[in-house]
């Protein structure tokens, strides 16, 4: 006997696996502050993986990814500002950002809901 909660969804809305799969491209970001590249390496790995197959892990790993860069650019931007102490600063802020917009994207990508970051360098369309 079924549950009155099958795995079927409505046309256009992303399946259980999508949408696990749409929430590891943003989350696996977050590695990216033990390995050196983590965050780059993990959305895109996964977005290579499933963006053939699952058009929702297509669309929020490009946006995971795009975000990354805006961050690592971000990132940069700081180093260079450190000199003048200013950018220890704003290093640790741009890493707290990091940290809460990947959080809220994880979980709206795991509720099925397409995220946008408010502030992104869409470099892969």
């Amino acid at each position: 006997m079924s549950s009155p909660q099958s795995d079927v969804n409505a046309p256009g809305t992303p399946g259980n696996e999508e949408k696990q799969w749409a929430f590891f491209a943003h989350l696996s970001a977050l590695v990216g502050f033990v390995i050196p590249f983590g965050s780059l390496l993990g959305p895109l790995i996964i977005w290579q993986m499933k963006k053939h197959e699952m058009p929702f892990v297509d669309e929020q790993g490009k946006e995971a990814l795009n975000f990354q860069i805006t961050m690592a650019i971000a990132f940069v931007a700081c180093c260079v500002l450190m000199l003048i102490l200013i950018g220890f600063l704003l290093a640790a802020i741009v890493g707290l950002v990091d940290i809460i917009y990947t959080i809220i994207a994880a979980i709206a990508a795991n509720n099925g809901q397409a995220y946008r970051y408010p502030f992104n360098l869409r470099l892969i369309k």
